[in-house]
């Protein structure tokens, strides 16, 4: 896994991962090209970095673990790892407190010192993920705890093309690279 640089960014013919917070949209592309677009849930308490704000934090990241990869959907995970249960709604009745974790983790690393790396900001200390949600919580509102939630189906798109090393820029509302 190589660590991009922040010069390198956007990847001019790789894959990376765009994650909109205001229109609740995660853009896969290759260089230019946009290759896949779903609805996301970010967090409720809206964008920041600080821990234990409950926040998506904004800036360059990249995926520093891609968890799960031989796990079947539906898989609930607990501190990255599968608990040995599948996601079902008799699970879902039996635990009402839990915040599923399901499928397949896409664990974030910050790329910017100081914004999303190290000290009180850092993501990866955090537990920043990109994860797999039961189908009955929100999707395209912020409704999560600073994940990035998805649907199972478009997870599995993006678990294939963004390996470890993957760059993903998270912003709240479109930009410009020109």
């Amino acid at each position: 896994m190589r660590t991009p640089t922040l010069a390198e960014l956007p990847p001019t013919e790789h894959i990376w991962l765009e994650i909109d917070t205001t229109e609740q949209l995660l853009r896969c592309w290759r260089g230019p090209k946009v290759l896949h677009e779903c609805s996301i849930s970010s967090g409720a308490a809206g964008s920041g970095e600080r821990n234990g704000s409950g926040k998506t934090p904004r800036g360059w990241h990249y995926v520093r673990a891609a968890i799960g990869g031989d796990m079947p959907e539906n898989a609930v995970f607990r501190g990255r790892r599968w608990t040995g249960e599948t996601f079902s709604p008799e699970l879902a009745e039996d635990h009402p407190e839990r915040d599923w974790i399901l499928t397949r983790i896409l664990w974030l690393c910050g790329l910017e010192k100081g914004v999303n790396r190290g000290g009180q900001v850092d993501s990866q200390r955090r537990y920043i993920y990109l994860h797999g949600t039961p189908p009955d919580e929100p999707i395209g509102v912020a409704a999560s705890h600073g994940c990035i939630r998805l649907r199972n189906s478009d997870l599995l798109y993006i678990f294939s093309l963004a390996l470890p090393g993957t760059p993903v820029w998270l912003h709240g509302g479109r930009q410009s690279f020109d």
